[in-house]
Protein backbone atom coordinates (compact mmCIF):
# COMPACT_ATOMS: atom_id res chain seq x y z
CA UNK A 1 0.00 0.00 0.00
CA UNK A 2 2.88 2.66 0.13
CA UNK A 3 2.92 5.11 -3.36
CA UNK A 4 4.38 8.30 -3.48
CA UNK A 5 2.69 11.01 -4.91
CA UNK A 6 3.24 10.85 -8.35
CA UNK A 7 1.42 7.50 -8.33
CA UNK A 8 -1.65 7.98 -5.97
CA UNK A 9 -4.68 7.89 -7.69
CA UNK A 10 -7.03 6.15 -4.94
CA UNK A 11 -6.97 5.80 -1.26
CA UNK A 12 -8.18 2.84 1.59
CA UNK A 13 -10.88 3.48 4.07
CA UNK A 14 -9.99 1.37 7.24
CA UNK A 15 -13.63 2.02 8.56
CA UNK A 16 -14.55 0.35 11.65
CA UNK A 17 -12.71 -2.29 13.40
CA UNK A 18 -14.40 -5.18 14.82
CA UNK A 19 -15.81 -8.60 13.06
CA UNK A 20 -18.28 -9.29 10.34
CA UNK A 21 -21.20 -9.12 13.08
CA UNK A 22 -20.66 -6.24 14.80
CA UNK A 23 -20.52 -4.66 11.03
CA UNK A 24 -24.17 -5.81 10.31
CA UNK A 25 -24.95 -4.32 13.77
CA UNK A 26 -23.29 -1.16 12.74
CA UNK A 27 -24.65 -0.84 9.42
CA UNK A 28 -28.41 -1.32 10.32
CA UNK A 29 -28.00 1.08 13.11
CA UNK A 30 -26.46 3.88 10.85
CA UNK A 31 -28.64 2.98 8.16
CA UNK A 32 -31.59 3.81 10.39
CA UNK A 33 -30.35 6.91 11.67
CA UNK A 34 -29.74 7.56 7.96
CA UNK A 35 -33.18 6.98 6.56
CA UNK A 36 -34.83 9.03 9.42
CA UNK A 37 -32.43 11.43 9.07
CA UNK A 38 -33.03 11.95 5.47
CA UNK A 39 -37.20 11.15 5.55
CA UNK A 40 -37.16 13.91 8.49
CA UNK A 41 -35.58 16.76 6.59
CA UNK A 42 -37.10 16.34 3.33
CA UNK A 43 -40.39 15.92 4.97
CA UNK A 44 -39.85 19.63 6.78
CA UNK A 45 -38.80 21.05 3.55
CA UNK A 46 -41.71 19.83 2.02
CA UNK A 47 -44.19 21.18 4.74
CA UNK A 48 -42.36 24.83 5.29
CA UNK A 49 -42.48 24.56 0.96
CA UNK A 50 -46.58 23.86 0.71
CA UNK A 51 -47.87 25.42 4.44
CA UNK A 52 -48.45 28.98 3.68
CA UNK A 53 -49.02 28.98 7.85
CA UNK A 54 -45.09 28.19 8.01
CA UNK A 55 -43.75 31.38 5.49
CA UNK A 56 -42.25 33.03 7.59
CA UNK A 57 -38.18 33.86 8.14
CA UNK A 58 -37.70 31.08 11.02
CA UNK A 59 -39.20 28.43 8.90
CA UNK A 60 -37.68 29.53 5.66
CA UNK A 61 -34.19 29.26 7.26
CA UNK A 62 -35.27 26.14 8.95
CA UNK A 63 -36.31 24.30 5.48
CA UNK A 64 -32.58 25.36 4.31
CA UNK A 65 -30.65 24.17 7.24
CA UNK A 66 -32.95 21.11 6.87
CA UNK A 67 -31.45 20.55 3.03
CA UNK A 68 -27.50 21.08 4.65
CA UNK A 69 -28.02 18.55 7.35
CA UNK A 70 -29.65 16.42 4.85
CA UNK A 71 -26.54 16.94 1.91
CA UNK A 72 -23.57 16.66 4.92
CA UNK A 73 -24.94 13.50 6.00
CA UNK A 74 -25.66 12.06 1.78
CA UNK A 75 -21.97 13.12 1.63
CA UNK A 76 -20.57 10.78 3.81
CA UNK A 77 -22.67 8.85 5.37
CA UNK A 78 -23.82 6.11 1.98
CA UNK A 79 -19.60 5.50 1.73
CA UNK A 80 -19.40 4.70 4.91
CA UNK A 81 -22.21 2.41 4.59
CA UNK A 82 -21.42 0.65 1.90
CA UNK A 83 -17.71 0.16 3.63
CA UNK A 84 -19.47 -1.90 6.31
CA UNK A 85 -20.97 -4.48 3.68
CA UNK A 86 -17.55 -4.66 2.46
CA UNK A 87 -15.42 -7.24 3.20
CA UNK A 88 -11.56 -5.26 4.17
CA UNK A 89 -10.42 -1.94 3.11
CA UNK A 90 -12.77 0.09 1.20
CA UNK A 91 -11.22 2.61 -2.12
CA UNK A 92 -11.84 6.13 -2.92
CA UNK A 93 -10.34 7.42 -6.04
CA UNK A 94 -8.35 11.02 -4.98
CA UNK A 95 -10.86 12.44 -7.12
CA UNK A 96 -13.64 11.27 -5.24
CA UNK A 97 -11.91 11.75 -1.95
CA UNK A 98 -10.83 15.57 -2.72
CA UNK A 99 -15.19 16.20 -3.71
CA UNK A 100 -16.34 14.63 -0.13
CA UNK A 101 -13.80 16.63 2.19
CA UNK A 102 -14.72 19.70 -0.48
CA UNK A 103 -18.62 19.34 0.01
CA UNK A 104 -18.46 18.10 3.98
CA UNK A 105 -16.51 21.27 4.72
CA UNK A 106 -18.45 23.70 2.70
CA UNK A 107 -21.67 21.91 3.58
CA UNK A 108 -20.56 22.36 7.43
CA UNK A 109 -19.56 26.22 7.12
CA UNK A 110 -22.85 27.08 5.84
CA UNK A 111 -24.22 25.15 8.66
CA UNK A 112 -22.21 26.76 10.96
CA UNK A 113 -23.25 30.49 9.38
CA UNK A 114 -27.23 29.70 9.23
CA UNK A 115 -27.00 28.65 13.46
CA UNK A 116 -25.95 32.50 13.94
CA UNK A 117 -28.27 33.98 11.50
CA UNK A 118 -31.19 32.02 13.13
CA UNK A 119 -29.78 33.05 16.54
CA UNK A 120 -30.31 36.98 14.72
CA UNK A 121 -33.43 36.15 14.12
CA UNK A 122 -34.85 34.84 17.22
CA UNK A 123 -33.68 38.38 19.17
CA UNK A 124 -35.09 40.51 16.45
CA UNK A 125 -38.09 38.52 16.95
CA UNK A 126 -38.03 38.38 21.10
CA UNK A 127 -36.57 41.55 21.58
CA UNK A 128 -37.85 44.18 18.39
CA UNK A 129 -41.23 42.62 17.56
CA UNK A 130 -42.79 45.32 16.37
CA UNK A 131 -39.84 45.81 13.64
CA UNK A 132 -39.79 42.03 13.13
CA UNK A 133 -41.64 42.27 9.83
CA UNK A 134 -39.37 44.92 8.23
CA UNK A 135 -36.25 44.06 9.19
CA UNK A 136 -36.42 40.33 8.29
CA UNK A 137 -38.23 40.87 5.18
CA UNK A 138 -38.26 38.68 2.46
CA UNK A 139 -35.22 40.47 0.65
CA UNK A 140 -32.78 40.04 3.35
CA UNK A 141 -34.10 36.54 4.47
CA UNK A 142 -32.56 35.49 0.84
CA UNK A 143 -29.92 37.47 0.74
CA UNK A 144 -28.45 36.24 4.36
CA UNK A 145 -29.35 32.59 2.55
CA UNK A 146 -27.28 33.17 -0.45
CA UNK A 147 -24.41 34.28 1.88
CA UNK A 148 -24.35 31.64 3.79
CA UNK A 149 -24.16 28.98 1.19
CA UNK A 150 -21.92 31.27 -1.21
CA UNK A 151 -19.36 31.76 1.84
CA UNK A 152 -19.42 27.89 2.62
CA UNK A 153 -18.63 27.01 -0.75
CA UNK A 154 -15.96 29.85 -1.11
CA UNK A 155 -14.04 29.29 2.38
CA UNK A 156 -13.09 25.77 1.63
CA UNK A 157 -11.63 26.51 -1.67
CA UNK A 158 -7.93 27.15 -0.38
CA UNK A 159 -7.94 24.56 2.73
CA UNK A 160 -8.88 21.78 0.16
CA UNK A 161 -6.40 23.10 -2.32
CA UNK A 162 -3.73 23.27 -0.40
CA UNK A 163 -4.39 19.62 1.87
CA UNK A 164 -4.91 17.66 -1.88
CA UNK A 165 -1.15 19.28 -3.19
CA UNK A 166 0.57 17.68 0.23
CA UNK A 167 2.88 14.63 -0.98
CA UNK A 168 1.44 11.55 0.42
CA UNK A 169 4.33 9.57 0.32
CA UNK A 170 3.55 7.37 3.71
CA UNK A 171 0.65 5.49 2.50
CA UNK A 172 -2.47 5.84 1.04
CA UNK A 173 -4.85 3.79 3.41
CA UNK A 174 -7.06 6.68 5.86
CA UNK A 175 -7.77 5.38 8.86
CA UNK A 176 -11.64 6.65 9.15
CA UNK A 177 -14.90 5.97 7.21
CA UNK A 178 -14.58 9.09 5.15
CA UNK A 179 -11.96 11.35 3.33
CA UNK A 180 -10.82 13.19 6.75
CA UNK A 181 -8.39 16.37 6.41
CA UNK A 182 -6.90 15.18 9.94
CA UNK A 183 -6.05 11.77 8.47
CA UNK A 184 -4.81 12.85 4.72
CA UNK A 185 -2.12 14.86 6.86
CA UNK A 186 -0.88 11.94 8.82
CA UNK A 187 0.03 10.76 5.30
CA UNK A 188 1.75 13.27 4.21
CA UNK A 189 5.80 13.51 3.99
CA UNK A 190 5.76 17.19 4.03
CA UNK A 191 6.41 19.65 7.45
CA UNK A 192 2.65 21.06 7.40
CA UNK A 193 2.92 22.42 10.74
CA UNK A 194 2.41 25.78 8.77
CA UNK A 195 -0.53 24.43 6.85
CA UNK A 196 -2.06 23.15 10.10
CA UNK A 197 -1.72 25.94 12.19
CA UNK A 198 -3.39 28.16 9.65
CA UNK A 199 -6.28 26.11 9.10
CA UNK A 200 -6.55 25.56 12.93
CA UNK A 201 -7.34 29.57 12.46
CA UNK A 202 -9.39 29.46 9.81
CA UNK A 203 -11.64 26.56 11.91
CA UNK A 204 -11.63 29.47 15.08
CA UNK A 205 -12.70 32.45 12.42
CA UNK A 206 -15.63 30.22 11.34
CA UNK A 207 -16.75 28.64 14.39
CA UNK A 208 -16.49 31.61 16.78
CA UNK A 209 -17.29 33.99 13.72
CA UNK A 210 -20.85 32.40 14.30
CA UNK A 211 -20.51 31.19 17.93
CA UNK A 212 -20.29 34.78 19.33
CA UNK A 213 -23.36 36.49 17.45
CA UNK A 214 -25.42 33.42 18.90
CA UNK A 215 -24.09 34.14 22.11
CA UNK A 216 -24.90 37.87 21.58
CA UNK A 217 -28.01 37.29 20.50
CA UNK A 218 -29.49 34.81 23.25
CA UNK A 219 -27.35 36.91 26.32
CA UNK A 220 -30.37 39.87 25.10
CA UNK A 221 -32.62 37.22 24.09
CA UNK A 222 -32.84 36.13 27.95
CA UNK A 223 -32.75 39.26 29.31
CA UNK A 224 -35.62 40.62 27.28
CA UNK A 225 -37.40 37.12 29.09
CA UNK A 226 -36.76 37.96 32.47
CA UNK A 227 -38.04 41.08 32.62
CA UNK A 228 -41.28 39.56 31.34
CA UNK A 229 -43.68 39.44 34.62
CA UNK A 230 -45.73 36.57 33.85
CA UNK A 231 -44.14 33.09 34.38
CA UNK A 232 -46.22 31.92 31.11
CA UNK A 233 -44.89 34.98 29.13
CA UNK A 234 -41.78 34.33 30.04
CA UNK A 235 -42.10 30.17 28.84
CA UNK A 236 -43.78 31.15 25.78
CA UNK A 237 -41.38 33.84 24.77
CA UNK A 238 -38.47 31.53 24.93
CA UNK A 239 -40.86 28.48 23.42
CA UNK A 240 -39.91 30.02 19.84
CA UNK A 241 -36.03 29.69 20.70
CA UNK A 242 -35.95 26.51 22.44
CA UNK A 243 -35.35 24.15 19.41
CA UNK A 244 -32.83 26.29 17.67
CA UNK A 245 -31.35 27.13 21.56
CA UNK A 246 -31.03 22.67 21.76
CA UNK A 247 -29.38 22.53 18.10
CA UNK A 248 -26.74 25.16 18.69
CA UNK A 249 -25.91 23.82 22.12
CA UNK A 250 -25.56 20.48 20.82
CA UNK A 251 -24.26 21.15 17.10
CA UNK A 252 -21.37 23.35 18.82
CA UNK A 253 -20.46 21.40 21.66
CA UNK A 254 -19.78 17.95 19.13
CA UNK A 255 -18.05 20.40 16.43
CA UNK A 256 -16.16 22.11 18.45
CA UNK A 257 -13.56 19.61 19.65
CA UNK A 258 -13.46 17.99 15.87
CA UNK A 259 -12.66 21.22 13.81
CA UNK A 260 -10.61 23.57 16.36
CA UNK A 261 -7.27 21.54 17.04
CA UNK A 262 -3.96 23.03 16.39
CA UNK A 263 -3.09 19.11 15.78
CA UNK A 264 -5.12 17.47 13.43
CA UNK A 265 -3.41 14.38 13.30
CA UNK A 266 -4.92 13.02 16.96
CA UNK A 267 -5.89 9.77 18.01
CA UNK A 268 -8.09 7.69 15.28
CA UNK A 269 -10.69 6.11 17.46
CA UNK A 270 -11.51 9.80 18.91
CA UNK A 271 -11.86 11.23 15.65
CA UNK A 272 -14.13 8.49 14.71
CA UNK A 273 -16.50 8.90 17.53
CA UNK A 274 -16.54 12.55 17.15
CA UNK A 275 -17.23 12.23 13.52
CA UNK A 276 -20.49 10.22 14.15
CA UNK A 277 -21.52 12.38 16.32
CA UNK A 278 -21.61 14.98 14.11
CA UNK A 279 -22.08 13.08 11.05
CA UNK A 280 -24.95 10.52 12.33
CA UNK A 281 -26.19 11.80 16.01
CA UNK A 282 -26.82 15.18 15.54
CA UNK A 283 -28.79 15.57 12.06
CA UNK A 284 -30.37 12.36 13.59
CA UNK A 285 -31.69 14.85 16.35
CA UNK A 286 -32.33 18.03 14.42
CA UNK A 287 -35.66 17.15 13.02
CA UNK A 288 -37.52 15.55 16.32
CA UNK A 289 -36.08 18.60 18.22
CA UNK A 290 -37.09 21.22 15.28
CA UNK A 291 -40.95 19.51 15.05
CA UNK A 292 -41.52 17.72 18.45
CA UNK A 293 -40.95 20.98 20.58
CA UNK A 294 -42.38 23.08 17.85
CA UNK A 295 -46.48 23.17 18.47
CA UNK A 296 -46.77 25.43 15.26
CA UNK A 297 -45.45 23.24 13.11
CA UNK A 298 -46.62 19.92 14.66
CA UNK A 299 -50.35 21.42 14.02
CA UNK A 300 -49.97 22.00 10.55
CA UNK A 301 -48.26 18.65 10.12
CA UNK A 302 -51.49 16.85 11.82
CA UNK A 303 -53.08 18.63 9.47
CA UNK A 304 -51.69 17.69 6.48
CA UNK A 305 -51.51 14.00 7.72
CA UNK A 306 -55.22 14.81 8.02
CA UNK A 307 -55.50 15.37 4.75
CA UNK A 308 -53.86 12.77 3.00
CA UNK A 309 -56.13 10.44 5.04
CA UNK A 310 -58.93 12.23 3.47
CA UNK A 311 -57.75 11.54 0.02
CA UNK A 312 -56.81 8.41 0.67
CA UNK A 313 -60.09 7.44 2.03
CA UNK A 314 -62.12 9.06 -0.73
Amino acid sequence: MLKNYSSTTEFYLLGFPGSKELHNILFATFFFFYLVTVMGNILIIVIVCVDKRLQTPMYFFLGHLSALEMLTTTVTVPLMLWGLLLPGMQAISLTACCVQLYLYLSLGISEFILFAVMAVDRYVAVCNPLRYTIIMNSHTCLWVVIVSWVFGFLFEIWPVYVTFHLTFCKSNVLDHFYCDRGQLFKLSCDDSHFTEFILFLMAVFVLFGSLIPTIVSYTYIISTILKIPSGSGQWKAFSTCASHFTCVVIGYSSCLFLFVKPKQTQAAEYNRVASLMVLVVTPFLNPFIFTLRNDKFTGVFRDAMKSCYRLLKA
